[in-house]
């Protein structure tokens, strides 16, 4: 017997913190299976895509069997197994032969297996690698910040992620994918040696749907190749992105003439000017003057919608043209209730911050409309 009897809970919670990287369609049939290890009084359960790898441990008490004490089997079937069984249900895992046999109340499910000295592991590159603790709603919030400004399926690789950087008491974190531009910094209460490494995409999405908005901790270990972040009862380890990221400050602008706006006003304008911008380049059109910003979209259609909104504004009159979905991405993840636009001319990009801080910013390029 493999597992003589565990909750179907027990079961489950470590299941979905490892599942969310396996796909259906694999190159190799091994890499859609997750592992299943017994050691001592721990189940420990493994999955990967040779990129990324994800172990979530789970204490439960485990019987001596005569049996293997490892093996594998579709991670998917497994889970959709476990959601149709009902809660509070005892279940039992026994090996025969080449299949697991999956027994809760009357049910019994066979799943075909594969050896577990076929299942890949990382080849662990942290030697030296540098500590890093934070609490997971701060990192949670970090990555919400910024990741919206990745790149999808670039040719430049290295702009598919978020770029980490490490330095003295801080920690920064930017994306882009050459139309605009985010970035976040943090005071941390240690000091670090200077390190950079590329988050991969899916790397980012998978930590944004596991770590949760509390003050419980995560340890990041940093390294040049490889990075682990370790949470709760789930390790995650991940390739870092091999290639060398733009210089973001050179992105980031000077702009003199600011316009101090109330976040949900300028965001819900926004959104209406939205609905009849052109639903392929999504473009609006900023008209300022000294007391008045007036937004202005249509469509292919000879539609228009026109929003004016009443500011104090520090610069002389423009028109220029962005898109709007950039816009409200930069604004979304905001908490703060008053953002600061800063403006150079027609030509030049859109900085935006938060009024008196300096640890968000946001570019996003003109368009011509």
């Amino acid at each position: 017997m493999f597992i003589k009897q565990i909750n179907r809970n027990d079961l489950v919670k470590p299941l979905q913190a490892v599942v969310g990287i396996v796909e259906r369609k694999q190159p190799l049939p091994i890499l859609s299976n997750v592992l299943l290890k017994k050691t001592g009084n721990m189940l420990r359960l493994v999955t990967t895509d040779l990129e990324i790898q994800i172990e979530a441990k789970q204490t439960v008490e485990l019987q001596e069997s005569d049996g293997p004490d490892s093996i594998t089997i579709s991670a998917k079937k497994f889970q959709d197994i476990l959601k149709a069984i009902p809660e509070e249900s005892v279940i039992s895992l026994d090996i025969q032969e080449s299949k697991l046999l999956v027994k809760a109340n009357k049910s019994k499910f066979s799943l075909q297996t594969l050896p577990a000295q076929d299942f890949p592991n990382l080849t662990d590159q942290l030697e030296g690698a540098t500590q890093i603790r934070i609490k997971q709603g701060k990192m949670k919030r970090l990555l919400s910040s910024v990741q919206h400004a990745m790149a999808q399926q670039d040719i430049r690789y290295y702009l598919n992620g978020v770029l980490v950087v490490v330095e003295n008491s801080s920690i920064k974190l930017v994306a882009t994918d050459g139309h605009r531009l985010a970035y976040i910094a943090e005071e941390m209460e240690e000091d670090y040696p200077k390190l950079e490494v590329i988050l991969s995409r899916k790397t980012v999405n998978e930590l944004l749907k596991q770590l949760t908005d509390s003050d419980d901790e995560l340890l990041i270990e940093l390294a040049e190749k490889q990075v682990r972040f370790n949470f709760a009862d789930t390790t995650m380890t991940s390739k870092v992105i091999d290639g060398k990221f733009p210089d973001y400050t050179r992105v980031i602008p000077n702009h003199t003439n600011h316009l101090v706006l109330n976040r949900v006003v300028i965001m819900q304008a926004l959104q209406r000017a939205a609905i009849l911008s052109n639903e392929k380049f999504r473009g609006v059109r900023l008209l300022l003057t000294e007391n008045n910003l007036q937004i202005i979209s249509n469509n292919s259609e000879q539609e228009e919608a026109q929003e004016d909104i009443e500011t104090k504004y520090t610069g002389g009159p423009l028109d220029i043209g962005f898109n709007v979905n950039y816009l409200l991405d930069g604004i979304n993840y905001l908490n703060s209730e008053e953002v600061t636009f800063s403006f150079g001319d027609q030509n030049s990009s859109l900085l935006v911050t938060t009024p008196e801080k300096n640890d968000y910013k946001y570019v996003v390029m003109p368009m011509r409309i």
